[in-house]
C-alpha cells in the first residue's frame, strides 16, 4: 500500500480560483483542472496526471499551472526526477517567473542531495516572488543549517517569518535552535516559547527544544546542544 508523500505545505495542487482564464474558450482547460484537482484530492495521482496533460500550450497561465501539477503529483507517487522535470517546464512557461515551482523544484533537488541546485532554486524563487516567498527563506534556512553557518540560517528563519506575518511556528522554533548554537541562549528560548505558543501548546519539537533551553540555561552544556530539534517541513504555516 502506498503512503501519501509528506510534502511542504505550498506543494499542494494550485486550486482553480488562481487560475488565469485568458477568454472564455479556456473552459476546457478550467474543466481539467478541476478534473485533476478532485483526482489529486483522492489520492488518485496517476489519473489527475491524465487530466493535467488535456491542458495545451495554447492554454496560456493555465498550462504553466497544470506542468506544475503535474509535478507534485509525481512527486507524490515519489518520482521525484519526473516531479523536477516538470517543475522546470512550469517555471520555463512562465518566463522564469514562478516562485510556488522553483520553490518545489527546490525541495524536489533537496531531497536527491543536489543541494547546490537546490539552493540556487530557492534563491530564484525568493527573487521572482520580491523576496515576499516565506517557505524558499525557510527552506534556505535548512540548507544554511546544515552547512553550519548558523548565522546565516537565523537570517532565513527571520526573513520567513517576517514574510509570513509572524505565523510560521516552525522557523520560529528553527530560529531557536540555530541562535542556541550561536550561544544564544536567551533569545533562543523565547523562540522557542513563541513557535509553542503560535502552534497552541501543540509541538513536540518545540517542546523538546524548550525543556532542554532552559536547562542549558541553568547549567550550560555544550554537547547538549546536538539534541536540538529543527523542523523539516514548512506545514506548521498559518494563514
Amino acid at each position: 500500500m502506498r503512503h501519501k508523500r509528506l510534502l511542504l505545505a505550498t506543494l499542494l495542487v494550485t486550486l482553480l480560483g488562481s487560475v488565469t482564464v485568458a477568454q472564455t474558450g479556456q473552459e476546457d482547460a478550467l474543466d481539467a483542472i478541476r478534473r485533476g484537482n478532485e483526482k489529486y484530492a483522492k489520492a488518485e495521482y496517476e489519473l489527475a496526471i491524465e487530466e493535467y496533460r488535456h491542458l495545451s500550450l495554447s492554454a496560456g497561465e493555465s498550462h504553466a499551472t497544470s506542468l506544475y501539477n503535474i509535478g507534485v503529483c509525481y512527486y507524490e507517487l515519489w518520482c521525484t526526477d519526473e516531479a523536477i522535470v516538470y517543475y522546470k517546464r512550469a517555471v520555463v512557461a512562465r518566463k522564469g517567473r514562478y516562485p510556488m515551482a522553483l520553490h518545489a523544484l527546490g525541495v524536489a533537488l533537496k531531497d536527491l542531495r543536489r543541494l547546490s541546485e537546490a539552493k540556487e532554486a530557492f534563491r530564484q524563487s525568493i527573487v521572482t516572488s520580491g523576496g515576499n516567498y516565506a517557505p524558499a527563506h525557510y527552506m534556505l534556512g535548512l540548507l544554511m543549517m546544515g552547512e553550519g553557518d548558523h548565522e546565516a540560517a537565523a537570517a532565513s528563519f527571520r526573513e520567513a517569518i517576517a514574510r509570513s506575518k509572524d505565523r510560521f511556528p516552525a522557523s520560529h522554533n528553527n530560529l531557536g535552535v540555530a541562535l542556541a548554537r550561536m550561544g544564544r541562549l536567551p533569545e533562543a528560548k523565547r523562540e522557542f516559547e513563541t513557535a509553542l505558543r503560535q502552534a497552541d501548546g501543540e509541538f513536540d519539537d518545540a517542546t523538546h527544544n524548550l525543556k532542554l533551553c532552559r536547562s542549558l540555561l541553568g547549567s550550560p552544556a555544550k554537547a547538549q546542544l546536538a539534541s536540538l530539534k529543527t523542523v523539516k517541513t514548512t506545514e506548521r504555516i498559518r494563514k
